[in-house]
Parts: structure tokens; C-alpha cells; sequence
């Protein structure tokens, strides 16, 4: 399996701040790779680096083979960047804008294939000044995607979209999977991350606080939440003896027990842990 970003040892200092603190990952060639942490906590810092839009203080980087600190026009080239606000930036309707951005690059996508994968085939004729917030979003993944990239960064791609938008970007995510395009992804949503992610990991105070796929890190909550309803009281116990927990109810309750449940603690729960853990 080949890598495709590479990070050793990696550091940013401001002063007597340190944005980034030793940090060390591995991605694989093909890998949809979820980036997580609290706001400030240095993940927004990495991927600037990693793009070769900021300069690290020390550590070892490789980017598709490549030190991002020197990039060059033929290493961009095989980049995609979906930054905060790409689309704000353009004046030009959708298709205008994707078919210009498209000029940039040696093998651009086809304009109508990605007006329709992003959803905007509707509004691909559309005024800039028209476009919905979520739709400018759609159109930022659009332009990310023109160049046929081997590597994807995707900064809060799915933000302002409705449900609908946002299963329509997932599909699209794992269709690059398909064509084992590397992405990189932050997102806040643990939905978004546990669904698309082959791996996770989580970033707090600039160190690696969690590194694992959604299954794995789910698994590290040993604990079971067992509820009911007792009187019109909604009753709940924290277990990690969940099978006992149920036959003490049963032996001390009787007839059926209203809203039952038992469940583990959701991606959501651990992260929450685990950033809270490194606090």
C-alpha cells in the first residue's frame, strides 16, 4: 500500500504557542481520511501545511511524494482544495466557473458531469448573487474536484447543506474512494465522519489525541446506557454489565418494562470523552 501523505515529528510555533506539537501521520494512497478537534486545536493549521499554503517550524512532510513547503506547479496540479469560501470568490456562473477553473488544469473534468454530481444541474445558468449558501458549498466541491486531483482536501464540505445535499456529497465521496482518490476531510458532523471515514483521528491542543477507524474508536466506550420509563420517570444507568443490569430490572419490576432500550455510547460520546480526556 503506497502513502500518500506522510507526517513526522511535525511542528508549528507562534511565539510561545504551539499550534502543532509533534504530530505524526500516515495516509494511505485511497484513504478517506477524517480530520477532527475542537476549534483551535491546531487541525486547520496542519491542513495549510500539508496544501503548502503555511510553513511548518519543524518535522518531516510529505505530500504524494512531495515537500509542501516547495511546491510546485506540477505538484498542484494533482492537488484538489476545497477551502472556506473558493466559490465567494467568483462572479460567474456555476458552469462558468467550473469550465474557467477547469482551463487551469492539464485533464479537467467534464463541466455537466460535475454540475450533476454536486447537485447544481439546475442551477448551473444561475447568478452567483442566487445562489443559496449550501449551493455555494456544492459549487466550492465542484471546483475541487475539476482538475482530476489525486488528493482531496475538503475543509467543512458539507456545511449549510440540507439532508438531502449532504447524502448526494456522501455518495460522491465514496465514488472517489471507488477511483482510489485520497481524501482529506474536517468536518464537526460525527455523523458525516463516522459514515465516509476509513480512519479518524482526533486532534487536540495540537497533538494526536485518538487515531483509528469509527469502529475502533467506538469500541474504547466499554460502557452500555440502559433506560426506561419507571412511574413516568425516564430512568437511565450507565453499565458495563449491561445482560445483569437487565436481569435486576426484571427481577425486581414486574410485567414490561415502558421504553426499554439498550444502546452504546454513540462516535459522538467517545470523541467528546477522548477531547475531554486531553483537556
Amino acid at each position: 500500500m503506497t502513502t500518500a501523505i506522510e507526517v513526522t515529528g511535525l511542528r508549528k510555533q507562534y511565539g510561545d504557542k504551539s499550534a502543532v506539537d509533534g504530530l505524526d501521520l500516515s495516509i494511505a494512497t485511497g484513504e478517506v481520511f477524517a480530520l477532527l478537534g475542537p476549534n483551535g486545536a491546531g487541525k486547520s493549521t496542519t491542513v495549510e501545511i500539508l496544501e503548502g499554503f503555511r510553513k511548518r517550524t519543524a518535522g518531516d512532510v510529505s505530500v504524494l511524494g512531495h515537500d509542501p513547503a516547495k511546491p510546485t506547479r506540477e505538484w498542484r496540479e494533482r492537488l484538489g482544495f476545497m477551502l472556506q469560501s473558493t466559490s465567494d470568490q467568483f462572479l460567474l456562473t456555476p458552469r462558468e466557473a467550473i469550465t474557467h477553473t477547469g482551463r487551469l488544469y492539464p485533464s479537467p473534468r467534464d463541466t455537466q458531469e460535475l454540475l450533476d454530481a454536486v447537485g447544481l444541474e439546475d442551477k448551473a445558468d444561475a447568478k452567483p448573487r442566487t445562489l443559496s449558501g449550501g449551493q455555494r458549498r456544492r459549487l466550492d466541491v465542484a471546483l475541487a474536484l475539476v482538475g482530476s486531483p489525486e488528493l482531496v482536501f475538503l475543509d467543512e464540505p458539507t456545511t449549510g447543506f440540507d439532508p438531502e445535499a449532504r447524502r448526494q456529497f456522501w455518495t460522491l465521496i465514496e465514488t472517489l474512494r471507488e477511483q482510489q482518490i485520497t481524501v482529506l476531510l474536517t468536518t464537526h458532523y460525527l455523523d458525516e465522519a463516522e459514515h465516509l471515514a476509513d480512519r479518524i483521528a482526533i486532534i487536540n491542543d495540537g497533538r494526536l489525541a485518538a487515531l483509528d477507524t469509527p469502529a475502533g474508536l467506538r469500541a474504547r466506550a466499554t460502557d452500555s446506557v440502559v433506560t426506561w420509563r419507571e412511574n413516568g420517570t425516564q430512568r437511565r444507568a450507565v453499565t458495563a454489565t449491561p445482560t445483569a443490569t437487565l436481569r435486576e430490572l426484571l427481577a425486581t419490576h414486574e410485567g414490561e418494562l415502558e421504553d426499554l432500550s439498550v444502546s452504546k455510547p454513540s462516535l459522538e460520546d467517545v470523541y467528546l470523552d477522548i477531547i475531554g480526556g486531553a483537556e
